[in-house]
Formats: structure tokens, C-alpha cells, sequence
């Protein structure tokens, strides 16, 4: 048991925690709240770890404090949207909680609104990177653990010039710096880089994992310790007495419970008639290709900032992901997003692709225009607690919002400030 939680939440052994949702954010929860002694229960509606937490890129990134709202992202959407291979899609529709959630990033789209979400973002991220050391040293968790880094690489001139402003805003603001390269220096820190790139910017803070194994792990570890998985297992609604939750109705019977805490990633907006609110969440859709590693991988994980698209070599693969897509919950393959990915990896990269492609995947982010991610209590019951909108950093946040999570529901003093991640802050 960890010897920092308080000792008036030593009697919690008792405690029955249901987690609605089996993805990672849900995992580390179970993993957080089994170690301060609760019996866990995890509802998952499809299968355990195979929604966005199977397929993405699997970067563990302190260096993402920016969130995506911030001073001219209007113009920057608008203008990529209007080219004809946008890595960036809004399929047009009457929507009107997309609407709400267009006011609301465009609201938020200042320097001011920018700085106060990148540093809740920032705490999450740091803690997660010093928590997945402790995770990582547990027996079971080899999960092709790389601590490289990450590189930003840079097409044209102009753009890597430009991104020159933004490391020197997270230089002075956040204590985080990156190495820059130009010309044929980054090619002698990248051989599997074209010739006349016009440079990058290496993060050496970020580490990145294999997010399928990653789970797997987590299952394993979970169902050794007690905790119950029920699969294909849907959430229907609340019993409860009052204010207080006491049983889950779901597709395969009643769960009874002492807590629930809401892990459910993008289905989190369709549970509002049992929250009695509504959280304001977008499923952004994401693609990813994974294949065997090219003869001349990359070393390093890779972002293209000017196509969107990120490249993960991995110790037993190698993955090319990212766009995104809001179309909804549309359940589709978009195979020109695939095809996206190939087209943006091949400006880059001498050796893009290799054969066979093992997974075409697409998986949704809860998308939460903010940036910062749902993590506290419900307004309308006093023991349900939601953990969701983690937008594309739900892997590099989980070990931090998990250990939040039980220490909010145990009583014990929060080791990152809960206050700007409150539902209540719409």
C-alpha cells in the first residue's frame, strides 16, 4: 500500500468501485484503486482494451502541454480543411452539441485560456511520466518500453521557423525545451530521414510504449489482483436511493456498488441522462496502419507536424497514425484516411512503409475542446465520479488521473490540484 495515503482510508478493503469503461484511463483506475484496497468491478461494452486505447501511437509525452485551443488554431483549422487531403475533417451535419463544442474552442483559442490549460495539462503529464517508472518495474509490464524521446520534423523552411516561437513559449512557460535541428544535422541524428528536410526539434522528456501490450498487461495484472472484468457488458442506467448510486443496471444484470467512476472515453456525452449533465466531449476519429519495422527505421518517434502524422517504431512493429476526423459515431473504415497517412509518411521517411500492413485500425478520442480532461465528482450523485476527455493524451495521462481518481474517492490529499479539471467548469 502506498505510505502516502492517509491513514483514516486504510478501512477500504470493503469498498465496492465499479468502473464504466475498459480502456486505459479505466485500467489505471482499477490499478489505483486496487492498490489502496477496494474490490473493483470494470463494465465494458465492447472488449477490454480495444477501442482508442489499442491502435494509437503510444507516446508518453510531457512535452504536449499545449492544448490544440490556443492563439490563431481558428485560422490554422480553417485553412488546412480547406485542402483537398486535409488531415483534419468536419463531416458537415446538424449537430448541435458539435456546434456547442465549436463556440467553446473557439472561445478558448487565447493565449491567456491556452497557458492556464497547458499547465493543468502539464501536472497530469509529469506525473504520469514518473508514475509509469514505478508501473513499468512490475513484473508482467513488458510493454516495449523506449525512453527516446520525441521529433518534430519540419517540411518546409517556413513552418520550422515558425515552430522556433512555440519552443520558446514552452521553454519559458513550462521548463520544457527541445534540441533543434537543421538541415543535414538532422539527418545525422535520423538516418531514416530524407536528404533536404528543413529540420526538427527533439523532446528528449517523451518515451513511448506498445499501447496493445500495454493492456494486455493491465488485464493480467488486474484479473491476478481480484479485480472483475465484465466484456460486452453494457451500462443502462443507475438504481440509486436519493443522491447516492447504489446499483448498476447493465445488459447482463445489476452490479451493486459503493462508488462508480465513469471511464467511458467518447461514449461518456450518451450517458447524460444517468449523470444529469452533459459532458462535452467529441469523438474525434483517429486512423493508424501498424506493420512490420522497414529496413531503415526510424530510432526515434516522429511527428509531422505539417501532415499530421505521427510515426512509432516500436521494438515488434512499427505504426504510422493520427488524423482526425469528426464525423460523429460513424462506425466506418475511411480508407482515404489510411491512404492519407501513406501520402504524409513518404514526404518524410525513406523507407515509409513495409509489408504486410498486420491492423488497419481507427479508434475514437474523447475530444474535450479545453484540453483538459474530466477528472471529479458529479454534480448530481455523491458517489460517481467521472475520468474522461483526455482528447489524445489519454495514454500519457492515465497513471495520473488513475492515482487521482483513488485518492479522491479514499479522501487522501491529491497529489496533482483536482480544481481545474471539475465538470462543473462548463
Amino acid at each position: 500500500m502506498p505510505s502516502n495515503l492517509q491513514p483514516e482510508i486504510r478501512n477500504l478493503k470493503t469498498r465496492r468501485v465499479v468502473i464504466i469503461g475498459g480502456g486505459v484511463i479505466g485500467a489505471a483506475c482499477a490499478y489505483y484503486l486496487r492498490q489502496i484496497g477496494c474490490g473493483v468491478t470494470i463494465v465494458e461494452k465492447g472488449a477490454f482494451g480495444r477501442g482508442c486505447s489499442h491502435g494509437n501511437c503510444g507516446f508518453v509525452c510531457p512535452s504536449h502541454v499545449l492544448p490544440h485551443a490556443g492563439p490563431g488554431a481558428i485560422g490554422n483549422i480553417l485553412r488546412a480543411m480547406m485542402q483537398p487531403d486535409s488531415p483534419l475533417t468536419v463531416r458537415p451535419r446538424f449537430d448541435l452539441q458539435l456546434f456547442r463544442w465549436l463556440w467553446g474552442f473557439a472561445r478558448r483559442c487565447n493565449e491567456k485560456a491556452m497557458l492556464e490549460a497547458g499547465a493543468a495539462i502539464q501536472a497530469l503529464l509529469q506525473s504520469s511520466r514518473t508514475l509509469y517508472d514505478d508501473l513499468l518495474q512490475k513484473p508482467g509490464f513488458d510493454v516495449e518500453w523506449q525512453a527516446r524521446g520525441m521529433l518534430f520534423v519540419f517540411l518546409t523552411q517556413a513552418a520550422h521557423e515558425h515552430y522556433a516561437a512555440t519552443d520558446q513559449l514552452m521553454r519559458d512557460r513550462f521548463q520544457v525545451g527541445a534540441v533543434r535541428y537543421d538541415g543535414s544535422a538532422l539527418n545525422e541524428f535520423e538516418p531514416a530521414l530524407k536528404e533536404g528536410l528543413a529540420g526538427g526539434w527533439h523532446y528528449d522528456c517523451d518515451a513511448h510504449l506498445r499501447p496493445d501490450k500495454l493492456m494486455f498487461a493491465f488485464r493480467d495484472h488486474l484479473l491476478a489482483r481480484g479485480v472483475v472484468i465484465h466484456e460486452q457488458c453494457e451500462f443502462r442506467n443507475f438504481t440509486s436511493t436519493g443522491r447516492v448510486v447504489q446499483s448498476l443496471e447493465t445488459s447482463t444484470g445489476n452490479i451493486p456498488t459503493d462508488a462508480v467512476v465513469i471511464a467511458a472515453g467518447a461514449w461518456t456525452p450518451l450517458l447524460h441522462q444517468a449523470l444529469g449533465i452533459r459532458v462535452p466531449v467529441q469523438p474525434g476519429k483517429g486512423y493508424s496502419l501498424t506493420m512490420p519495422r522497414p529496413a531503415r527505421c526510424p530510432a526515434t518517434p516522429l511527428i509531422f507536424e505539417e501532415h499530421r502524422v505521427a510515426i512509432t517504431p516500436m521494438q515488434s512493429g512499427y505504426r504510422i497514425g493520427s488524423t482526425m476526423e469528426f464525423a460523429g459515431y460513424d462506425d466506418t473504415m475511411n480508407r482515404s484516411r489510411l491512404d492519407l497517412l501513406r501520402k504524409g509518411a513518404r514526404h518524410y521517411l525513406l523507407e515509409p512503409e513495409a509489408e504486410p500492413v498486420q491492423e488497419e485500425w481507427w479508434g475514437w478520442r474523447p475530444m474535450i475542446y479545453d484540453g483538459k480532461p474530466v477528472i471529479g465528482p458529479t454534480p448530481n450523485q455523491d458517489n460517481v465520479w467521472i475520468a474522461a476527455g483526455h482528447g489524445m493524451l489519454g495514454l500519457s495521462m492515465a497513471p495520473a488521473t488513475g492515482r487521482l481518481v483513488s485518492e479522491m474517492i479514499s479522501g487522501a490529499t491529491p497529489h496533482v490540484d483536482p480544481a481545474p479539471f471539475a465538470v462543473t467548469r462548463f
